[in-house]
């Protein structure tokens, strides 16, 4: 199954669960109708992200999986790798985990911002 074909299967989906017609989800999301029932049936390929982002407010899904399903390249969780090496210790020196412990202390003994 291709990517197009995939990511009609998962609009369609979650379009039927969501007890939505065609134009409930087309208008608002500022297409057509037709080209919704075109991209629900696959013969629609490499759809914007914009058309992906206006579809998943609408269906209430997440942009970044619909991109995903559409065969779009996405970082993985981004906020998480980029948290992960926020907190890697590889090249950190003994005075900045001094100071970053410091620090962490600090907070934690003002949980209010205080």
């Amino acid at each position: 199954m291709s990517d197009d074909e995939k990511l009609g299967e998962t609009l369609r989906t979650i379009r039927e669960l969501a007890e939505k017609s065609l134009k409930a989800v087309a208008e608002p999301a500022g297409i057509s109708t037709a080209y919704l029932l075109k991209l629900e049936k696959g013969q629609v390929q490499n759809p914007s992200p914009h058309i992906l982002h206006g579809l998943a407010e609408q269906l209430g899904v997440d942009y970044i999986d619909l991109m995903r399903v559409a065969g779009y390249v996405v970082p993985e969780q981004a906020g998480a790798s980029l948290i992960a090496q926020a907190l890697n210790s590889k090249n950190v020196t003994d005075d900045e985990m001094r100071a970053l412990a410091a620090y962490l202390d600090f907070i934690r003994s003002n949980p209010k911002g205080e």
